[in-house]
């Protein structure tokens, strides 16, 4: 609900923008509110979660996937979500949000989300996710299909580690 009129704001603008294809990066420009800050006034940790959602929602609405997945009632679901904070983003600095897909399985869609102001990289994140229908978890070739991208994507070594680490934590939860 906090980011409800970024939202809106970012649905109508995307009107406006230029399809792109699923491989391609999807930006947003936005500069950090008041109400994005903690007590320490920079940009809250939190806060970064939850504006990476809004650069996944620009990839898919940029890509074509977005009116598709509302229509098929289709739901994302995070398995994990990871982020390396290198700098802060002080009050009302501006910052772009760059997202990528990096690859996919059969099951899950890995992305890159880069937190970038005039200093440099601020902040990276690397997320895992699937969409999930009324009749269960969608075939990512499905979702694929929908974009008109066209070929297979492998998995690279770096996201073979994230997937043996999810399942490490699995395990160790399992032990508990």
């Amino acid at each position: 609900m906090n980011l409800l009129f970024r939202l809106m704001l970012q649905l109508f603008r995307s009107r406006f923008r230029p399809r792109q294809g699923l491989m391609e990066v999807a930006s947003l420009r936005m500069r950090v509110m008041p109400t994005d800050l903690d007590i320490n006034l920079h940009l809250t940790n939190s806060r970064y979660l939850a504006l990476m959602d809004l650069g996944r929602i620009e990839l898919m609405l940029r890509s074509g996937l977005f009116n598709e997945v509302l229509r098929r009632r289709w739901l994302p679901v995070i398995s994990i979500a990871s982020i390396r904070f290198r700098r802060q983003i002080n009050p009302f600095e501006r910052f772009d949000l760059h997202t990528r897909v990096l690859g996919w399985d059969d099951k899950w869609f890995y992305m890159e989300q880069r937190f970038e102001t005039a200093q440099g990289l601020a902040a990276i994140g690397i997320v895992k996710g699937l969409f999930r229908g009324p009749r269960g978890n969608v075939p990512t070739q499905e979702l694929v299909a929908l974009t008109g991208h066209a070929g297979e994507m492998e998995k690279s070594a770096i996201l073979e580690a994230l997937d043996d680490f999810e399942q490490q934590l699995k395990t160790s939860s399992q032990m508990e």
